[in-house]
């Protein structure tokens, strides 16, 4: 099967890559440095020639609810529209659980992201995760006050990335579905520990504060919003599992 993957240089799209090769699939990366723009959908007509699914896993870094919107909204059209003309049979797109209930900040991109796919006319699943254990990495270290490490209050149920592309794998393989039973991780845990956890990994001394942030966001953070619930299937790699593989920067 000839899979294109857009977001495919990504924290889970590298993963996705590997584990559809690993299958035996042939994958084409959707990205700039392969020479398309799904921003403006340049490029998109040549990479999909012969392409049976196309996966999403693309991201944008903001909190801000338009910014979030201005990036999914054009993307996922233009990817939609260049699917239609290459003959696409399948779109799958990795969202993220709980986003209907917390449309706010980042997640309201992928809101609008998933209005756009269950509105279109290719077939196509949708696959909402928690958190990849990657976060903690990403929030650690994000905001400073001086000699201290803020993190958001927030109860965290993360996933390895990698066990998120296996499933990724094995649904483009299933064929379209809908909206799938979500991914959570095989624990719930609060990010300051996590983040607590990956400092001493990392040899970071700074002392790690979760802060509580304001507004709808930061109480969907904090009440379990984001976290799986009833009928969600789990990733098995723990998070210490995981910190074990990554080592110390100075290694």
């Amino acid at each position: 099967m000839k899979i294109a993957v857009a977001g495919g240089t990504g924290v889970v799209g590298s993963h996705v890559v590997e584990v559809a090769r690993e299958a035996g699939h042939e994958v084409v990366v959707l990205s700039r440095s392969t020479g398309t723009d799904l921003t403006t959908g340049e490029g998109l007509a040549t990479a999909l020639a012969g392409v049976e699914v196309v996966v999403d896993v693309t991201s944008v870094f903001t909190l801000d609810a338009g910014e979030s919107r201005d990036f999914f909204g054009p993307v996922t059209r233009h990817l939609l529209e260049a699917e239609l003309e290459a003959g696409v049979t399948h779109h799958l797109a990795l969202s993220i659980v709980g986003i209907d209930q917390a449309p706010h900040g980042y997640y309201a991109g992928k809101v609008l992201q998933e209005e756009l796919i269950a509105a279109g006319q290719v077939p196509w699943t949708v696959l909402r995760a928690t958190q990849f254990h990657e976060f903690a990495s990403q929030v650690h270290g994000g905001t400073t006050v001086g000699p201290i490490v803020v993190v958001p209050r927030m109860r965290s149920e993360t996933v390895a990335a990698r066990d998120v592309a296996e499933r990724i794998v094995e649904l483009v393989e299933a064929g379209p579905g809908g909206r799938v039973a979500d991914l959570g991780g095989p624990a719930v845990d609060w990010m300051g520990s996590l983040s607590r956890a990956w400092a001493r990994a990392t040899g970071d001394r700074r002392p790690v504060v979760a802060v509580p942030l304001p507004g709808r966001l930061g109480r969907a953070m904090r009440d379990g919003t984001l976290v799986s619930g009833p009928g969600a299937d789990h990733g098995t790699t723990t998070f210490q599992e995981w910190l074990s593989t990554q080592g110390r920067p100075d290694a």
